[in-house]
């Protein structure tokens, strides 16, 4: 029976993988570790099945995950544009909408104003902003009414 030197057996154990700037391991680092353990074991003492079991358990679970991540992002990219598609129907109408006018350095009051809606833009951080027709931009989360324009 040959022994190895653990001197040796030191020298040749991986490097730890890092997956990009973040020093977060992925999936793929999480097998690669597993295969080299198991290519390195000791064929006299060789990995306990719980121990392995118990791992690709966690390998599973962390594909799992990514696959969950993946999926929510396309859900919330997906939302994005729908919502943008569902604002573009205030184009043309008449909002009311509110805004917070300072009456003194501790007060303010919340103020009323209409107008008509020209254009909507999806901003890079998810925000619907909408275009009045006085040019004026505001957040989709100011408007309180819409209703059609009165034909006069």
């Amino acid at each position: 029976m040959t022994n190895i030197h653990e001197s040796l057996r030191l020298n040749q154990q991986p490097k730890p993988i890092q997956n990009g700037a973040q020093g977060i391991l992925g999936k793929d680092d999480f097998l690669k570790i597993l295969i080299t353990q198991l290519q390195n074991q000791d064929p006299s003492n060789p990995m306990d099945d719980r121990e392995f079991i118990a791992q690709m358990a966690q390998f599973s679970s962390l594909e799992q995950m990514t696959n969950m991540n993946q999926a929510i992002q396309k859900f919330v990219s997906m939302q994005s544009s729908q919502s943008l598609v569902q604002h573009s129907e205030l184009i043309g109408k008449k909002v009311q909408w509110q805004r917070d006018v300072p009456i003194d350095e501790y007060r303010s009051r919340t103020e009323h104003v209409d107008n008509v809606v020209k254009s909507v833009k999806l901003e890079k951080d998810g925000q619907i902003r909408v275009q009045l027709d006085d040019g004026r931009w505001i957040s989709n989360e100011q408007i309180v009414q819409v209703s059609k324009v009165d034909d006069k």
